[in-house]
């Protein structure tokens, strides 16, 4: 009988999965033009993402090929990253590369272009040994040939190899516009103190490179809608009202985990004395991955929010918390910042926050990959910290900084016009970049019909 077992689309190997699915493709041998075969594994490597294994062979000619191709999303914004290397340590974090990442030194005007190479996991001083065996690979026979751009290129390869060394600091600057680069930091939890990470919103050229384009640009400018889309002139087939009042709505989707299929629950509600927000849930059959994410139902607000939150005892664990996927957050006791994007918007309670930092934390690659020891041990020990503080050992301030302001803590004041003394509210004015982070600088409100 044919086995109905739904199983991840992307699996580790592992002996409990000794087939795993092969797909054989018949493919023309770039070598001598006949028939080989192409062999597709879609796989996972820890801690890191999905990939797509591809083997070519020709039995008539006996070339082959191998290539490694990654199996991800594209993130939806692109990522700078710039770490000032200052200490021997610098050299050895880890830095996850994709082929859409462009490498610069600014101090020797050395650049590495986008695509030039393909997507590795190495270390900063990886990078620069990669560099050097590129310049150094024909330099004899560039000796004698060409003596004088050989010369050069031992001058620009000697300045390399001082970096190498640390003669004396420099930076690195790394530029994905797919979002998927990544460079280790050795004091997580504790932010960064030479490392810094910035996100940026992709051009329509960058969106072209990755393949990413819009209905109006695949439909050549056409207004016809995508059969099956909502559309604003068809009310009665995706009223929000509808929605809002009763329904659930389920679309299909990927499972973030494993990439196999997966439904999405979706549903409007009202969180009381706040707004109206959206919850989606998903649970994937095929690997049990489940995920809970809450956006925001309406705009941005006129000014951002920022909570701090005193938790002293057990008591204070029950409050219930609103955090959207732009609220960062920081506990000064424990000297730890984080993104708003590393737990995703939640409604949770203030325990439910905390214990998403210790679920989150214990998977990171720190902790089960090939980080230096440091590192392992500073992340142990600040989960270690995060236990006491559930256990009512030890009290925290939990901040957290909106600055699209929608965000909620609870008010346990009988007063609802007053928050409790345990969560002191401040709203305040955006600054510039922030308001460039959230897209508002550019955005115009008035006067739009004559652009278009």
């Amino acid at each position: 009988m044919c086995s109905t077992e739904k199983k991840p689309l992307f699996r580790d190997l592992t002996a409990e999965d000794p087939e795993p699915e092969v797909t054989e493709i018949e493919s023309l041998c770039v070598n001598c033009l006949g028939n080989g075969m192409t062999r597709l594994l879609l796989t996972r490597i820890p801690h890191y993402k999905n990939v797509v294994l591809m083997s070519f062979s020709c039995e008539e000619c006996g070339y082959e090929n191998n290539e490694i191709q990654p199996g991800g999303a594209i993130a939806e914004f692109g990522i700078r990253w710039k770490l000032r290397v200052e200490e021997p340590s610098d050299l050895n974090r880890q830095v996850v590369k994709s082929d859409y990442t462009r490498v610069h030194i600014p101090e020797l005007e050395f650049e590495i272009p986008a695509n030039s190479q393909k997507g590795e996991v190495t270390t900063v001083e990886g990078l620069l040994a990669r560099a050097i065996a590129g310049l150094t690979q024909d330099q004899e026979i560039r000796r004698t040939e060409h003596p004088d751009a050989a010369e050069q290129i031992d001058g620009f390869v000697a300045k390399l190899q001082a970096l190498k060394v640390l003669e004396t600091p420099w930076t690195l600057e790394l530029e994905d516009t797919s979002g998927n680069t990544f460079i280790e930091n050795p004091d997580a939890p504790k932010k960064d103190p030479r490392c810094d990470a910035t996100e940026f919103k992709r051009t329509t050229e960058q969106d072209h490179k990755l393949g990413i384009f819009t209905r109006q640009e695949v439909s050549n400018g056409s207004q016809e809608p995508i059969p099956g889309s909502i559309t604003p002139a068809d009310p009665s087939q995706g009223c929000y009202d509808r929605l809002a009042a009763d329904e659930v709505l389920q679309f299909s989707t990927n499972c973030p985990d494993c990439n196999a299929p997966a439904d999405t629950n979706m549903k409007i509600t009202k969180i009381p004395h706040f707004k109206e927000v959206v919850i989606m849930a998903t649970v994937c059959d095929a690997c049990g991955h489940r995920t809970n994410e809450v956006k925001s139902g309406g705009g941005i607000e006129e000014k951002g929010v920022r909570f701090e939150v005193r938790i002293a005892g057990k008591e204070d664990f029950s409050r219930d918390i609103l955090k959207s996927e732009t609220c960062s957050m920081s506990i000064p006791e424990l000297e730890v910042e984080v993104g708003g994007r590393a737990l995703g918007g939640r409604f949770t309670t203030a325990e439910g926050v905390i214990r998403g930092c210790i679920e989150q934390l214990a998977d990171a690659p720190s902790l089960h990959g090939d980080a230096p020891a440091p590192s392992k041990g500073n992340l142990q020990k600040f989960l270690e910290k995060l236990e006491e503080v559930l256990e009512g050992k030890r009290q925290i301030t939990l901040i957290l900084d909106d600055p699209a302001g929608n965000s909620y803590v609870q008010n346990l004041s009988d007063d609802l016009t007053v928050y409790d003394d345990g969560v002191k509210v401040t709203h305040y004015e955006r600054s510039f970049e922030q308001n460039e982070e959230l897209g508002l600088n550019d955005m115009k409100t008035e006067g739009y019909e004559q652009d278009a």
